[in-house]
Order: structure tokens, then sequence, then C-alpha cells
């Protein structure tokens, strides 16, 4: 049995509480443990950032242990108590419960023999210690993601513990970073937001346990090279992985699966499959111009099925056949939804709706619905369904490289960039109404402008159709749009920046807020984020935009462990707040700093900046924005003092402060920071291992959630009173 205070155990324990800081319970244990090595090393220590700090707290930890018997009592109390709710990674994981993994594969596929054998043969070769992995590559339109969905659909047997996929957008505008591709594929695994860890690194580590023991298929698409996977690769036993990529790149010991042109008897055999014999009959004049055209690519093929009777146009043979299908498809398009084709294609968007097309052409959203499912058919653009459960659609890069260059061709420089500027202008609208939406409450959230419905913000262009953006019955459902908007909006930030519209890109930014507070998607939106200060400080400097903008760049470097960068942009947002007179931004801000402190385990600081954050807050008077929130602000403030006392050993001062926001929490009628603080106080008595005093609020903390969707937070009170009750039998 592992010695509980060795250094291998301690370790251990500050390795796990350290990458479970994603959900409130998590972030309670880390504070509780800074906490505690501060008594245990009867000073402050800073909170370990990279693996060899974390040892070095661990190795002080471990031998303070050995020298003091009963300090080692409490530590092992306190080690059971802060782990006793840890889920082990993916342990509620069932086939099932998670996303959708593969899509939907095609009913007609062709040849490829020799690339499924070598799949075949790569996924049941016996474990080795090395990954399974397939590097499938072919230029585009030559069907190596439908080579991998097909092999998966067919194979689905061999891993019944599912099937999981990433599109990794890789050398386009879209391309994910590994982080972001990560977290789809542990939410396909039925993994919730709130149990991933924080940091690349572990949340990399993480997801290699999580498969670990997994019978699974995973398949990224759209790969651009080692590094964009490196994160990703697995050596689990069980586990078999094919990368898609268009061309083979160095870095990644892979089984190499060719897939190239159709020979022109397969091509003949695929429109065969799509159409039948009298067709191909029919078509015997016209068929050696279409294979030559088509250059053995099924794309090419599926897209020139509907119209093989007519003679080839354009550019020889020899030309890319992806280009040229699409070039051949155009030339049928009516001219609504020419136009539609083209100028949609002149930003790289990741997943396009009716909404946006109307805006940008200025047609109105059920004729762009029904001229992008046109587009759809004819193969120009790819359907999807969102989370949202709305339809989107994309191009195919090299599909939008034709659109593009032919938009610039017939409709000029001019019209292009006014269709993406209204495209802009459309995200920016949408983003500020959903967001409210989905954020009422918050004051940093800007309302939408006053004329919503059926304008954007400034003057609209002329031809701008007007139509309203949408309502939601829910917060949630409000929510979930602005998920499923999130890569659009960070491409409209990017727009904007480029376009030298700095006022759009601030608005964009301060939108995403719902998106970093209630879905975390933090390594997605980083990018914008950064670019929504840079341009705050350069046009706006010492404003409360640029306030807001560092505060949330600096909410998202702290969920991502960057605490240098976080504590740099803190302190920014505090100078733009104190600059623009905006006294709630300027508590705001220093009272994140305080929170941060308390993840650095800077106990004293942090309560020095709930204090100054709460000096702010009393000199507010009716003519200051905020004043309303005013009340729950300084509630908030008591519980981060109480916070910030525990974590200094004044547990009774602490005690004393949390009762106060418990009493403000109360008459407020603020149910969930009444539970969060009542469950503060419980741990309080736990730090001093005072069951006794702790059960009943624990108890009361369960009473205040009921009928609340505070999963995680009833998870780590049920484990605190299993702690509870062990101790008090004797068993802790």
């Amino acid at each position: 049995m592992l010695d509980p205070i060795s250094l291998t155990a301690v370790t251990a324990v500050l390795g796990a509480v350290g990458s479970g800081m994603a959900n409130e319970a998590g972030r309670w244990a880390w504070e509780s443990t800074g906490g505690f090595v501060r008594r245990i090393a009867g000073r402050e220590i800073p909170a370990p950032t990279a693996p060899d700090e974390l040892d070095a707290v661990a190795r002080m930890v471990s031998d303070r242990l050995r020298g003091d018997p009963r300090l080692a009592a409490s530590w092992m109390a306190f080690a059971s108590r802060v782990s006793a709710g840890g889920r082990g990674p993916g342990a509620d994981f069932a086939p099932g419960t998670g996303q959708p993994g593969l899509p939907a594969s095609i009913r007609f596929f062709t040849d490829r023999k020799e690339a499924l054998k070598s799949l075949d043969r790569e996924a049941s070769r016996r474990a080795d210690g090395t990954p399974r992995l397939a590097l499938v590559h072919g230029a585009e339109g030559m069907g190596t993601s439908t080579l991998a969905v097909h092999w998966g659909v067919r194979q689905a047997a061999m891993f019944p513990d599912g099937q999981l996929y990433a599109d990794l957008a890789g050398g386009t505008a879209a391309a994910r970073d590994a982080g972001t591709v990560l977290r789809s594929l542990l939410r396909q695994l039925g993994v919730r937001d709130e149990e991933m860890p924080t940091s690349a690194g572990e949340l990399s580590e993480f997801f290699r346990r999580c498969v670990a023991d997994r019978k699974l298929l995973i398949v990224l698409d759209h790969v651009h090279s080692a590094a964009q996977i490196r994160p990703l690769l697995t050596s689990a036993p069980a586990v078999f992985m094919i990368v898609v990529a268009r061309r083979p790149f160095p870095g990644v010991d892979a089984v190499r699966v060719p897939v190239g042109p159709l020979t022109d008897k397969d091509a003949v055999r695929l429109l065969t499959q799509l159409l039948d014999k009298p067709a191909i009959a029919a078509a015997r004049a016209t068929l050696p111009s279409v294979l030559a055209r088509c250059g053995g690519s099924p794309y090419a093929l599926r897209a020139a099925a509907p119209r093989l009777t007519e003679p080839a146009s354009g550019p020889a043979a020899g030309a890319d056949p992806v280009r040229a299908a699409a070039q051949d498809t155009y030339r049928l398009l009516e001219p609504g939804t020419a136009k539609v084709y083209r100028l949609m294609a002149v930003r790289d968007w990741p997943a396009l709706d009716a909404a946006v097309a109307a805006h940008a052409t200025g047609t109105t959203p059920e004729d762009a619905a029904r001229r992008l499912d046109e587009l759809a058919e004819g193969l120009l653009l790819e359907h999807n369904t969102t989370a949202d459960g709305q339809a989107r659609y994309h191009y195919r890069p090299a599909v939008r490289g034709h659109a593009e260059a032919v938009a610039v061709q017939e409709d000029g420089i001019a019209a292009c960039s006014a269709a993406m500027a209204r495209a802009l202008r459309w995200y920016v609208d949408l983003s500020m109404s959903v967001a409210h939406q989905a954020l009422p409450e918050s004051w940093r959230v800007p309302a939408p402008s006053a004329n919503r419905r059926g304008s954007t913000p400034g003057t609209p262009a002329p031809g701008t159709p007007a139509f309203e953006t949408p309502d939601f019955e829910s917060q949630g459902e409000a929510l979930d749009a602005l998920i499923a908007e999130c890569g659009n909006l960070v491409q409209a930030v990017h727009c904007a920046e480029e376009s030298g519209d700095p006022a759009s890109a601030v608005r964009l930014c301060r939108s995403l807020w719902p998106l970093q507070l209630k879905a975390g998607r933090h390594e997605m939106l980083l990018p914008a984020l950064r670019i929504g200060a840079r341009l705050a400080d350069t046009h706006l400097p010492g404003s409360a935009d640029a306030g807001a903008l560092h505060a949330q760049l600096a909410h998202t470097l702290t969920e991502l462990r960057h605490w240098d960068e976080a504590e740099a942009e803190a302190l920014a947002a505090a100078r733009a707040e104190e600059a623009a007179g905006h006294k709630r931004g300027h508590a705001s801000a220093t009272e994140f700093l305080g929170l941060l402190r308390l993840r650095q385990w800077r106990f004293q600081e942090a309560y020095e900046c709930f204090e100054a954050a709460d000096a702010v807050l009393i000199t507010m008077g009716a003519q200051d924005e905020g004043t309303a929130d005013v009340p729950r602000a300084r509630a908030l403030l008591q519980r981060h003092r109480g916070r910030a006392l525990r974590g200094l050993g004044r547990f009774e001062e602490s005690r004393d402060r949390l009762g106060t926001a418990l009493s403000r929490f109360r008459a407020q009628e603020d149910t969930y920071n009444t539970a969060r603080t009542l469950t503060d106080l419980a741990e309080t008595w736990l730090d001093e291992s005072d069951t006794a005093a702790a059960r009943p609020l624990i108890e009361a903390a369960f009473t205040t959630l009921s009928g609340q969707s505070a999963e995680y937070h009833v998870a780590h009170l049920r484990s605190m009173r299993e702690r509870c009750t062990a101790e008090e039998r004797g068993t802790g």
C-alpha cells in the first residue's frame, strides 16, 4: 500500500487537485490545498505552475509531514477529503453518452480495395506499444475523408466504445487548435466541460487516460501538420486513429494510405451507380471528355453526373478537377444563386446560414435558404447541422477559391468588400443580441442596439435587408445559439481587424463573455480576445471598453493557467476602468485580480484586492453605471474575503466574513451564491476537522440547491457529506 505521506502520494494529490480546476469544486479544492500547504510550511508558498515547481512543493510537504505526526494525520484527512469526490477520467463513460461521432457515410463507394485493406491491417495489428495510426492522404476531392468514414462505418463492430470524429480544418481560417479538438473529442465521450482540465498539457494527458482502456476509432480530418495533432496521439492498445490530410507530412510515425485518382473503369462504375446503365450508354459521346476533365476525382464525378450528356467546356484536361467541376456547375446556376455562391466566399466563414447570406447579398432569409440548398445539392457547398439544430454550410477550400476568384472578376473589389462588410455588421448585431439573451443579468454584456429589429449598429448600407435577429425562450437556448456561432464570431473579429473596423471588433469581443463564462470555449476565443484588447488600447485607450476587454482576456488566460499574462491583463483592465471613471468596472477588475491571487495561493494579496474593490464600490452613487448591482457585488466581496482569510488560516475571521455574505445573499434571494457561501463555511470547519459543525451547513446547501441545475456543486457537497460520515465513524 502506498504511504500517504510519501513524495509520490503527495505529488499525486497535488497533481490531481491542480488538474481538476475546471469546475467550482475543483477551484475550492485548489484553494484549500494552498491554505493547507501554507500552514504546513509556516509561510506563503506560491502555487506551482510547472512540473518542477509542483515537485518542489510536494517534496517540501512530504518532508514536513514526516517530522510531525499530528500534521501528517491532518494531511491524510485533508487529502482524502479533496479527492473523495474526484471522478476518474471518463468514469461515467458509456457508448452513446456523448455527441454523435462519425458523420454519415455515402451510399455509393467504388474501388479503394488496397486502401481499405491497409486500414484493416493497421487496425487489427497486434499491440506492441506503438500507436495504431494511419495517415490517409490525397488531393482535395479524391475521397480521403469519405474513405476514412466509410471504413469506420463498415468496421463499427471493432470499436464498441465508440467512434470519434473531429474536423481540424487545417490550412483554412477556421483551423482548430489542439485544445479545442481535445475538448470536442472528450464531449463525444460523454465528458462534461466541467470535468476537463484547464491547461493544454493536462488536457492532453487527461484525454490519453480517458481512452487508455477503450476500444475506439478516432478520425482526425483535414489535418495540416504533425504539430496540429501531436497532443492528440495516444499509444492506447485498443485505439485506432486515422489522420486524413491532403499530403503526407513528417513528424508522425504512421502507416501511409495514399488515395489517388480512380481509374477510368472505376470512374465509369461510380457514374453507373449514381445514374444507371442507360444513362451511361446515352452519354457515350461525351463520356471520354467528362472522364478526362474529372481526372479520377470522386467529387468531380459526382458533380458531373447530372450533366453527363453535355459537352465539357472551360479549361482543358489536366486542370484542378475540383475547380473545373465547380466552374461547370457554376455556369448553370440562376443569377441569384450564383450571386450567393460568389459573395459568401469572399470570407472563410466556418458555418454559413441563411440569415447571414441574406444580409450579405441583399435578399430575404427564405430566398437565401433556398439558394444555399441549391448550392449544396450541386456540391458547391457542404451541408451540416450544428448543435443548435440549424442548417449550416461551408465551402470546400478549392471550391471557395473558385468562388472568390469569380466574385472578384464578376462583381469587383468594391462589391466584394461591401458584401463582407454587410456580413460583418450582421454578426455584430447577432452577437450582441444573442449574448444579451444568454446572460441578461451581466453588466459586462453590452445591450443590443436600440434599433435591433431590422437593423444593425451603425447605418445600414443600401440594399441591406430588414429582418429580426432571433429571440429565444431561455438563456440556455441563447447560449446554444452563441456556441453554434462561435467560429463565425472569431472569424468576424479577424475580419473587423483586417477591414480597419475596430469598433465592430470591440463589440464582437464584448459579446463573447457568455461563451467565456458559461461555455468555456477559451482556446478558441483567445486569439479574438487578444485582437480585441489590442485594438481597444490603440483606438479606445483608457476607456471602459478597453477595461472590459482586458478583463475578459485576463479571465480566459486565468482559466488556461497562463497566470503571469492574466495578471498583466487584470492590472491593465483596472487602469483602463479607473481612467474611464467607470467605477463598477474598476471594482470588478480589482476583484478579478484578487480571484487570480486566490488561484496563485497569494492569500494576503487577494484579501487586499477585495478590500480595494469594496473601497471603490462604496463611493458609487446614483449617477454611476451599475449602481443597482452594488449590493450583490459587495456581498460577493465579503465571500471572497472569507475565502482569502481561510487560506491564511484565520478561520474565525473567515467565518465572520462568510456569515455576513450569507445573510446578504439570503436577503437578496440569491440561492446559488447562498449555497456557495454555505459550502465555504462548511469547508472552513472541515479544515479544522470539525465535521459536526460542517454537516448542517452541507445539508443546508443541499436544500438550497434543490431543483436547480447545479450538478457539480451537488456532487462536491455529496463528497463532503460522505467524508463527514467516514470521519465520524473513525474510518477517515
